[in-house]
């Protein structure tokens, strides 16, 4: 049989590797091992392989700055890597996709997942391979049809990255629910196994009155005692952090709603709420500031006949703005001061106009905007921020949508050194 690829799997617990090496050899897979980066890092100059399993907890050099190296080189920088970890943070998973890890296995493995996952990466990263060749042979027919699709079509590529972000974020959540329902699925039986053999414990012990002093050891190494008590508080953490996640799931997915080719009735709140869930890692504190705090001021609002996936990326533009905002006022102030007078966004809804128009103020207390700079906010491509930070499209669009999309208005008041608030006003009919 012949290998269906070359897949070097990274981990410092040697049973770790046995156990993912026998797993992947009978899958018909050539397997090489390495118990720590420095390792990685050598073989793999002369003898790349199609796909890494890297732990992240290794001595030395850990995963993280294994992948990094390895992606920050042009001659390994292709080489799809999946994370193996037992850290279930959501910030250690999105620094590693960050940096250019393609997926995450969460120990322990699941067989059938971790062939599932390392067989889908290993087809991606060779039709990847195929395109690039055939790019590559087209490349000038190819550049020539951009530069008259940029020249002919800006408004259209503009639309595009109006719902680039909403259909990776549809993906995403497409992905976690996957798992999800595994953990779920498997949480109710995995607690019933486990009261089923505390029970038979209990049946030896009532019966073994007189264990032997090796029995004894062992009980009191493992506290038995404590592994009861602890037991069912672990199955509910375990039960509440599978809700957290379906709650995440339920935002991203709302968030990235498609939108039809008509208006739809959307719950406005949702749109911002999901929008927030998303920059959620934003918001935390950093070693700069304390987490910006959210305002909610919600008022009773009916649902809106709208292009929600557009809206939302309304807001996903200002409260980006927003946020860039607090952080950059943070590097002019202390911790301290912050903790005095904390960073905030404000959201407030309200109707008007005799209930037939829905507003939305999100303000924040930021640097705020000059006056020379301030009627230039809405321009196509201009931006305040430093080559690379900003595209100049993101508030321009957000005009085109409110505006142009729902015949509404987008303003915008502020002062420098006060804060920003933008007022968004649409129709709640269409």
């Amino acid at each position: 049989m012949s290998s269906k690829g070359r897949v070097l799997i990274v981990d410092d617990m040697i049973a770790n590797l046995e156990v993912l090496s026998e797993t992947l050899s009978e899958a018909g897979y050539k397997v090489v091992t390495a118990i720590d980066g420095d390792r990685v890092l050598k073989r793999v100059q002369s003898h790349p392989p199609d796909l890494i399993l890297l732990d992240v907890q290794m001595p030395g050099i850990d995963g993280f700055e294994t992948c990094q190296q390895l992606k920050s080189n042009p001659a390994t920088a292709g080489i799809p890597i999946i994370f193996m970890t037992a850290l279930t943070d959501t910030e250690s998973k999105v620094k590693g996709f960050a940096l250019g890890a393609v997926d995450y296995i969460t120990k322990p493995f699941q067989e059938q997942e971790l062939l599932a996952r390392v067989h889908t990466h290993l087809q991606l990263h060779h039709i990847t391979k195929h395109l690039g060749q055939i790019v590559a042979e087209q490349t000038e027919e190819l550049q020539t049809t951009l530069n008259q699709l940029r020249q002919s079509q800006l408004q259209l590529i503009q639309n595009e990255k109006m719902s680039a972000l909403g259909n990776l974020v549809a993906g995403v959540a497409h992905e976690i629910n996957n798992p999800l329902s595994f953990i779920a699925g498997n949480l109710q039986p995995a607690q019933a196994y486990i009261y089923d053999l505390l029970t038979l414990i209990d049946g030896y012990q009532a019966e073994l009155l007189h264990p032997s002093p090796t029995l004894q050891r062992t009980i009191e190494e493992i506290d038995l005692d404590y592994v009861r008590e602890d037991f069912p508080q672990l199955i509910a953490s375990m039960k509440d952090g599978v809700n957290r996640i379906r709650h995440i799931s339920t935002s991203l997915r709302t968030f990235s709603r498609l939108d039809s080719d008509r208006p739809i009735p959307f719950n406005v709140h949702d749109g911002i709420d999901s929008t927030l869930m998303i920059l959620k890692h934003r918001l935390k504190a950093n070693e700069f500031r304390p987490e910006i705090e959210i305002v909610r001021n919600y008022g009773e609002i009916p649902e809106v006949e709208c292009y929600a996936g557009q809206l939302n990326q309304v807001f996903m533009n200002i409260l980006s703005n927003a946020i860039d905002a607090l952080d950059e006022v943070s590097t002019k102030r202390s911790f301290e001061e912050i903790q005095e007078s904390p960073n905030q966004i404000t959201l407030h809804t309200q109707t008007v106009d005799n209930q037939s128009q829905v507003q939305i103020r999100i303000r924040d207390n930021g640097i705020g905007i000059s006056k020379d700079v301030k009627p230039k906010i809405f321009d196509h491509l201009f931006t305040t921020k430093a080559v690379g930070e900003g595209t100049g499209l993101g508030l321009a669009i957000s005009h085109q949508i409110v505006v142009e999309k729902h015949r509404g208005t987008l303003d915008v008041e502020s002062d420098l050194g006060q804060g920003t608030e933008f007022i968004i006003q649409i129709p709640v009919e269409a």
